[in-house]
């Protein structure tokens, strides 16, 4: 479904599902509940300024009845943010996609405390693309490639190769070498069934279940320090490589989730996840051209070669 307002200061609008029918007199009452760590005053005062809308892009009153409207849209309140001190280097550009190293600590997209602070609001300002959209997700404390369609037009073939599993990805980590370390297993593929739970940051590994997630791990060097490992996911399940690894006993270097779950701290640029996105390979959809583009970033922990 099309927004009606535009792409402001590179964020889109957000677009929120109001109930048909319910206990509220009025749309403007379900907000002020919905979003009840809100001030009600500020946020009727947005529906009276018309910054609340309607499909057509006409304001929704204050006193729009309940069921008048299924949807509304409306910009976020922009959070105060610091700016994450790293940059996202284009590596490709061309009429259809954008390929970039996104940093490590820089979200692919808006969300929560970080709206101006993402990769795809950066690049929408910078390269003057308001229909810039990520063709993936990298995970916020993971460096690397990412993908982007500028065109509406030509964006959902690229989002096929992706939902088809028709693009390989491949990535490098580093973790601390175990006391009983073994290289001769290596290469290994693991599979686990990985389940991600409603309300939990990390996801849990059912073992009763039949693997839904496959990694093959190939062994790129080690010293007395660190086991540094490629990685080539087969599935493309939330967190899949980080469990996968910890579960070898190989956890991420600096991983605040596997094997163990830590309390939330600020971000130590020192220290980020050694995770990193390298490579992405597929057949162009529209050209028919085998594109293959690659990473200029490095692990900062990786093992000399």
């Amino acid at each position: 479904m099309l927004s009606p307002l535009p792409v402001r200061n590179g964020v889109g609008a957000t677009r929120l599902h109001v109930p048909l029918d319910g206990p509220w007199e009025t749309v403007s009452d379900y907000m002020v509940e919905r979003f009840f760590h809100l001030d009600p005053e500020a946020l009727l005062a947005r529906f009276d300024d018309g910054e609340i809308v309607a499909r057509d892009g006409s304001a929704v009153r204050r006193d729009a009845p309940l069921g008048a409207e299924e949807f509304v849209w409306y910009y976020r309140e922009p959070p105060e943010e610091n700016r994450i001190p790293f940059e996202v280097e284009v590596l490709h550009q061309d009429e259809n996609l954008v390929v970039v190293d996104k940093p490590h600590f820089l979200p692919t997209t808006p969300g929560g405390r970080y709206l101006q602070n993402s990769a795809l609001v950066r690049l929408r300002i910078a390269l003057g693309i308001p229909d810039l959209a990520p063709m993936h997700r990298l995970d916020r404390a993971t460096a690397g490639l990412l993908m982007f369609a500028t065109r509406p037009e030509t964006r959902g073939a690229y989002q096929l190769l992706f939902e088809n599993r028709r693009v390989e990805k491949v990535y490098e980590a580093v973790s601390a070498r175990p006391l009983d370390w073994d290289g001769s297993r290596f290469p290994l593929v693991y599979r686990n069934h990985i389940v991600k739970l409603r309300g939990q940051v990390c996801v849990e590994v059912d073992d009763e279940r039949e693997p839904n997630s496959e990694t093959l791990i190939e062994l790129l060097g080690d010293d007395d320090r660190v086991v540094h490992t490629l990685l080539r996911p087969h599935s493309g399940k939330m967190h899949q490589l980080r469990v996968h690894l910890a579960a070898l006993g190989l956890g991420i270097l600096n991983d605040g989730f596997y094997p163990t779950l830590l309390p939330e701290t600020p971000d130590d640029f020192d220290r980020p996840l050694q995770l990193l996105a390298r490579e992405l390979r597929f057949v162009d959809p529209l050209s028919g051209e085998d594109r293959v583009f690659t990473t200029r970033l490095t692990l900062q922990d990786a093992p000399a070669r």
